[in-house]
């Protein structure tokens, strides 16, 4: 039996990619280990899916000052010292690396111990974790094609993003039973990501009145962002979903999102009409704004600037949206997205050779 190494944290889009190559994995009879930190998301996520899980010390990767900067390269050593024994001890045949700083010092142990590393980067530029983690890698696969010229060609492979085959199978009477609404308005679904979206909450809870005269809501705002003061009839919230959400998405008639690379790429196999409100660059590395930037050109998305969203600008979109959502869906139904599983696998099984 080969085994394999899932690594990647610190956030539900750097674990629900590893998720969705595991029913492919088992069915080649891959035993599966998952590695990350202590505190991240990715620890219940994984455990949901009946895979063992060891933590390791990990320390935030930063471009910008912070106390805990003087500290962190300390825990990173540590993380290393973690990983190499647990990898000498379960001796995988290759490791799989999705991003987040959690990663780095597992790629960097798997390289000391000889054993074929893999990553993804689902960006179309590198984040740092990849970066530092793509001079251990035998093969770099990623989402978008402008990714190419940021990575070593002898390295680079497009296999686009893996998708959970679950979300294709999602039932609009379930997801009514679920959130409790019925069919006499659309549905906007918002989803800020794991962790939430202040800015996306905040512009759809000062129009929430007006979006509620034409749709229905339902809001993911992401963990003790649920506001219990809002009352109102046609209006869900919701910390987190997990198994539901392929449900909730069947009964989307608009999606309302960050950029993040897997989200996007989600909303894309979905064919959903949908809204992107990137990550400003004030509060991340721009990678998101580029994300948004190519779907926008390609036709499968509205974007508004973090900055520019408000109760004022949200409505209109939404509205324009809807009324030309054939137009969207039209657009992405001609993309021709790619089995990014079935990719991303390949890759994996020839770095085992």
């Amino acid at each position: 039996m080969k085994k394999i190494v899932l690594t990647g944290g610190g956030s539900a889009g750097h674990v629900t990619p590893n998720i969705a190559l595991v029913p492919k994995l088992r069915e080649l009879g891959y035993d599966i280990l998952y590695i990350g930190s202590k505190k991240g998301i990715e620890k219940e996520l994984i455990q949901k899916e009946d895979i063992e899980f060891q933590s390791i010390s990990s320390g935030k990767l930063r471009r910008y000052f912070d106390l805990k900067n003087f500290t962190d390269p300390f825990r990173v050593i540590k993380g290393l010292f973690d990983a190499r024994r647990i990898l000498k001890k379960y001796k995988p045949d290759v490791v799989f690396s999705k991003g987040g700083f959690v990663t780095v010092p597992v790629v960097i142990a798997a390289h000391m111990l000889k054993i074929p590393v893999v990553i993804h980067e689902s960006d179309i530029s590198p984040g740092l974790a990849n970066k530092i983690s793509s001079k251990y890698a035998k093969k770099i696969c990623c989402n978008f094609p402008e990714t190419l010229a940021h990575i070593p060609k002898d390295k680079a492979v497009l296999t686009g993003s893996a998708i959970r085959a679950e979300l294709l199978s999602g039932s609009v009477e379930k997801a009514r039973e679920f959130t409790g609404l019925d069919d006499k308005k659309p549905v906007i679904l918002v989803i800020g990501g794991s962790l939430g979206a202040v800015s996306v909450n905040t512009a759809v809870r000062n129009s929430i009145n007006k979006l509620l005269e034409k749709f229905y809501v339902v809001h993911i705002c992401g963990k003790g962002n649920v506001d219990a003061n809002i009352k109102l009839s046609g209006y869900v919230q919701y910390e987190y979903i997990s198994s539901q959400l392929k449900d909730v998405f069947a009964l989307a008639d608009i999606v309302i999102s960050r950029a993040g690379a897997n989200a996007i790429s989600e909303l894309l196999a979905l064919k959903k009409p949908n809204i992107l409100v990137p990550l400003s660059a004030k509060a991340s590395r721009g990678d998101q704004i580029l994300n948004a930037a190519s779907f926008k050109k390609q036709g499968f998305s509205y974007v508004i600037e973090d900055e520019d969203l408000n109760k004022d600008s949200l409505p209109p979109a939404i509205n324009e949206v809807y009324a030309n959502k054939d137009s969207y869906v039209k657009s992405m139904q001609t993309a021709g997205v790619s089995d990014g599983v079935g990719a991303c696998i390949k890759v994996i099984e020839e770095a085992c050779v």
